[in-house]
C-alpha cells in the first residue's frame, strides 16, 4: 500500500469557518502543540530562539525576518514545526524491532510523524520485513558501493528538500556533479518552478523583486492563489502593518480564507480578544485556473481607463524599460469582455472595483503561491502577473514589485547553491576552476522526469536529502511503483514518513540534526539560509541533539563523498569539519557572495544582488518583456469537476501535525471534499455523504476512495481536497508547460457514492 490509510469518519466534525485568524485560538493551539510534544521548558526555550539573530532559522516557511525582532518571532505553524523537531528520539532500535514495515504502512501519516525523532541509521535489505540498525561507516560503504557500481552516473537521482541549508546544498550538488550527473530534482520543481521560469524569461531573474520593508511602502497589495493564514502566517503581520499604514489589500482565490479576512496579532495583548485588523478590501472568488482571464480583464479595464484619462498606463516606463508592448496591447484590445468574465468566473463589478484600485495607486505588490503555479499554464499565470506590474510601472521601485512566497525555509537558497537539473554554464565553469574537477553539462532529470525514469527502470540509486518524496509527488501509486524498481533508496531525515516505507530493494534511513540542534564538528558550526526575498543569514541551533547517533547534513554529504571518492581532489574531510571553508568555496563560485563569511556574521545578514529590484533587467536585451497568453478554456462534462489540492491548518507540506483545519471549520478528519452547495444539490449529495473520486488523464484512470462531502463557499464546478491524501489523483504526465510543475491545482475529477462497507 502506498497511499494514506482511509479514515472511519466517526470523529469528523464540521463547523462554520471563522472570520479571523490568529488571536487567542492561535496562542492556545501553539502552546498545546509545543508543550505536549516537547515539554514546557524545552519547548519554550526552543521557541525563544526561533528567527532570532543569535538563534536558528524556522524550519517552516521562507518568510523573511524583520530588522527589529520581538521576543516571540514565530507563528503558530512555525511553533508546530519546532515542537515537532524537538521531540525525543523514540524511533530507535526497540521501535524498529517492534514494528515491521507492513505494520507501519497501516498507520496514518499523522501517527508516523507523532512517534518522535529517528535515533540512529537503519537499513532494510532486500526481502527483510523490518529495518535493522547499521553503523554510519557501513551505511556510507553501502551507498558508495552502489554508486561506484553504476553503469552510468545518470542512473542515480539526488532529490533535495527545501529545508537543506546553503552549505549542505552546495556540498550535495558538488558531490553529485563530481559523480558525473545533473540529476538534481528538488521540491521547487513541484511548487515555484513556474515562478522561476516565468519571471526568468521576462525580467531576467527567477526570484521576487521586493524586500519586507516594501510592504510598508505599498499602496495596493494583491494576494493571489495563496492562503497565508495557514501556509505563511508571519506574512499576516506584514499585511496588518501595511493595512494600518493605509494600503488596500485584494485577495484573489477560489476559497475565502480566514487569514485574509481579519487578523488578530497573537502578541498584541490589547487586541487579543477583539476582531483584529480587517485585511481584505476586496475578495475576488476566481474560478480555479481562471487567473489568466481575470488578469487580462483587469488589464483590459486599465487600458480603457487610460484611454479616458492618460497616465494610468506608465508609457514612459514601458518605452524605456520594456519590449513587446505593441503586441500585448493589441491582444488585450482584441479580447472579448464576455469571454474573460465567463472564463474567470468573476463578475464585472468586482473587476471594475479592483481595476480602480490598481489605477489609483502606483505602488503595487503582487504576491502568489501554488494557486498560480500548479497548472498547465502556470508559467503563463506568472507572466500575466508580470504584465500587470510592468503595465503600471510597478517594479524596480520601493513599495512595488513581484513577490512569489516560497514554502520551504531554504528552497530558494537551494537553487542559488546549484541544486538545479539545468545548471548555468557560468556556474559550472566557476566550479571547474575552483575544484579542478570536470562538471557534467548535459541537463538532468527534474522531479517528474526522475519519476518517469525510475518507472522505466533507468535509475538504480535514489538519494533524498530530506523531504517525503512519495507523499509530496503527484500520482502516489505511480511514484511507489517507480521507487520500488530502484536497487537502493536513501533518505536523510529527522522524522519517520511514508517514503521510508515504500523503498528500493535495499533502503537506508540516515538521521540528521535539525535546525534547532547544536552542530559540533571542528568546533561549533552554523549554517546559512536564503529567505523568499533574497536575504541570506545565519542559523545556529541551541538544543542538545536528540540522539548521540545523529549527523549533520553537511557531514553526511562529506562522508558519502569520501567513501565514494577516496582519492578526490575536493577536500571533503575539511569541508565536513569546518563550514567556513564551504562558504569560501561558495564565494568563489556564486556571484553575490563576496566576503560571505564576514557579511553573514553581521546581525541581519545581507541581500543578494537583484537587478529588477532597482529597475535593471538582466535579460539578453536589458529590457523586461511583455508576453501574450490566451486565457485557457475548460469544457467539463456534466459530471466533472476541477479539483485542487490544498493544505489543512494542521500540516506543513506533507508533515501532518494534527487532524484539524480550524480556519475552514473541519475537525478530526482529512479525507474531505470541499464542494459548492448548489453542485451538491444537483448531484443529490448531502453533507457528510461519502464519495469515491476518480480522475482520467491520457487514458489512465486513478481512484481515491471514501471522501466525505463538506459544503463550502467555493466557485461552482470546483472542489478542494487535502494533499497528500488526494495526490493519488494527480497524473504524473500532467504538468505545466516549460516548468514541468505538476498540475496539483487542476485535476478533472468525477465522483460517485461510496459503496457501504
Amino acid at each position: 500500500m502506498s497511499r494514506t490509510p482511509e479514515e472511519d469518519f466517526s470523529d469528523l466534525k464540521i463547523g462554520k469557518p471563522p472570520e479571523k485568524a490568529g488571536g487567542l485560538p492561535a496562542v492556545v493551539s501553539t502552546m498545546k502543540h509545543v508543550w505536549t510534544k516537547s515539554g514546557v521548558m524545552k519547548g519554550t526555550a526552543a521557541l525563544l530562539r526561533v528567527n532570532q539573530i543569535a538563534g536558528f532559522d524556522c524550519p517552516g516557511c521562507a518568510w523573511p525576518d524583520p530588522a527589529h525582532r520581538s521576543a516571540a518571532e514565530f507563528c503558530e505553524n512555525g511553533a508546530k514545526a519546532v515542537a515537532d523537531e524537538v521531540m525525543e528520539a523514540d524511533v530507535d532500535d526497540r521501535f524498529f524491532a517492534k514494528f515491521s514495515i507492513d505494520d507501519l504502512k497501516a498507520q496514518t501519516d499523522f501517527w508516523l510523524n507523532s512517534q518522535g525523532r529517528i535515533a540512529r541509521p537503519v537499513v532494510r535489505l532486500d526481502g527483510a520485513s523490518h529495518y535493522q540498525p547499521i553503523s554510519w561507516d557501513d551505511a556510507f560503504a553501502l551507498i558508495a558501493s552502489n554508486l561506484n557500481a553504476l553503469e552510468n552516473p545518470d542512473r542515480a537521482v539526488f532529490y533535495t528538500s527545501g529545508r537543506t541549508s546553503n552549505e549542505a546544498a552546495f556540498l550535495y550538488q558538488l558531490f553529485v556533479r563530481e559523480l558525473g550527473t545533473n540529476n538534481l530534482p528538488d521540491c521547487s520543481n513541484m511548487c515555484h518552478e513556474s515562478s522561476g521560469v516565468g519571471l526568468g524569461e521576462v525580467i531576467g531573474i527567477g526570484k521576487g523583486t521586493v524586500l519586507l520593508e516594501d510592504f510598508d511602502k505599498a499602496e495596493v497589495i494583491v494576494v493571489m492563489g495563496q492562503n497565508p493564514g495557514t501556509n505563511h502566517p508571519r506574512m499576516l503581520t506584514a499585511l496588518q502593518s501595511a493595512k494600518r499604514l493605509g494600503a488596500k489589500i485584494v485577495s484573489i482565490n477560489p476559497l475565502r480564507e480566514a487569514g485574509l479576512v481579519s487578523f488578530v496579532h497573537p502578541q498584541e495583548v490589547t487586541t487579543l480578544l477583539g476582531q483584529g485588523t480587517h485585511l481584505s478590501d476586496v475578495f475576488v472568488p476566481v474560478r480555479v485556473n481562471g487567473d489568466v482571464a481575470l488578469l487580462k480583464a483587469l488589464m483590459k479595464r486599465l487600458l480603457e481607463l487610460d484611454d479616458q484619462k492618460p497616465g494610468i498606463v506608465d508609457r514612459e516606463f514601458i518605452d524605456k524599460k520594456t519590449a513587446g508592448w505593441a503586441e500585448f496591447e493589441a491582444d488585450l484590445r482584441a479580447e472579448s469582455w464576455d469571454t474573460l468574465i465567463d472564463l474567470s468566473g468573476v463578475e464585472m463589478p468586482i473587476v471594475n472595483e479592483v481595476a480602480d484600485l490598481l489605477a489609483a495607486n502606483d505602488n503595487i505588490i503582487v504576491c502568489w503561491a501554488m494557486g498560480l503555479t500548479q497548472h498547465k499554464n502556470g508559467v503563463a499565470n506568472i507572466q500575466e502577473v508580470a504584465n500587470l506590474l510592468l503595465m503600471r510601472g510597478a517594479i524596480g521601485k520601493p513599495g512595488a514589485g513581484a513577490c512569489p512566497v516560497r514554502g520551504h525555509s531554504n528552497v530558494q537558497g537551494d537553487r542559488t547553491m546549484g541544486i538545479h537539473e539545468k545548471p548555468n554554464p557560468a556556474f559550472l565553469d566557476a566550479m571547474e576552476a575552483r575544484f579542478g574537477v570536470p562538471m557534467p553539462r548535459e541537463h538532468g532529470h527534474d522531479t517528474v522526469a526522475a519519476m518517469q525514469a525510475m518507472m522505466r527502470g533507468e535509475v538504480d540509486v535514489f538519494f533524498a536529502m530530506g523531504g517525503n518524496f512519495l507523499s509530496a509527488t503527484p500520482d502516489t501509486d505511480f511514484t511507489a511503483r517507480a521507487l520500488q524498481k530502484c536497487a537502493l533508496t536513501v533518505q536523510v531525515s529527522t522524522k519517520l514518513n511514508r517514503s521510508h516505507l515504500v523503498t528500493g530493494k535495499d533502503a537506508l534511513i540516515l538521521p540528521c540534526l535539525g535546525r534547532t540542534e547544536i552542530d559540533i564538528q571542528d568546533g561549533p558550526q552554523f549554517v546559512t539560509v536564503e529567505d523568499s526575498m533574497g536575504m541570506v543569514h545565519a542559523s545556529r541551533g541551541g538544543n542538545k541533539p536528540a540522539s548521540k547517533k545523529l549527523m549533520s547534513e553537511p557531514a553526511i554529504v562529506c562522508q558519502v563523498a569520501q567513501a565514494t571518492f577516496p582519492d578526490s581532489k575536493i577536500p571533503w574531510e575539511s569541508f565536513g569539519a569546518k563550514y567556513d571553508l564551504v562558504r569560501d568555496a561558495i564565494e568563489a563560485c556564486i556571484p553575490g557572495f563576496d566576503d560571505f563569511n564576514k557579511r553573514v556574521r553581521q546581525p541581519l545578514g545581507f541581500a543578494l544582488p537583484n537587478g529588477p529590484r532597482i529597475g535593471e533587467f538582466p535579460t539578453p536585451d536589458g529590457k523586461a518583456h511583455f508576453t501574450v497568453h490566451a486565457a485557457p478554456k475548460h469544457e467539463l462534462e456534466a459530471d466533472e469537476f476541477i479539483m485542487m489540492t490544498i493544505r489543512s491548518h494542521d500540516q506543513y507540506n506533507t508533515t501532518i501535525y494534527g487532524l484539524d483545519d480550524r480556519y475552514r471549520g473541519v475537525y478530526q478528519g482529512r479525507r474531505v471534499v470541499l464542494m459548492n452547495a448548489v453542485d451538491m444539490a444537483e448531484m443529490g449529495l448531502k453533507a457528510g455523504a461519502l464519495v469515491d473520486l476518480k480522475s482520467v488523464f491520457n487514458g489512465v484512470t486513478r481512484e481515491a476512495p471514501r471522501f466525505s462531502i463538506v459544503p463550502y463557499e467555493i466557485p461552482r464546478r470546483c472542489i478542494a481536497t487535502y494533499f497528500p491524501e488526494a495526490n493519488v489523483l494527480v497524473p504524473v504526465d500532467s504538468y505545466a508547460d516549460r516548468s514541468h510543475t505538476p498540475t496539483s491545482k487542476f485535476v478533472v475529477t468525477t465522483m460517485k457514492p461510496s459503496e457501504t462497507l
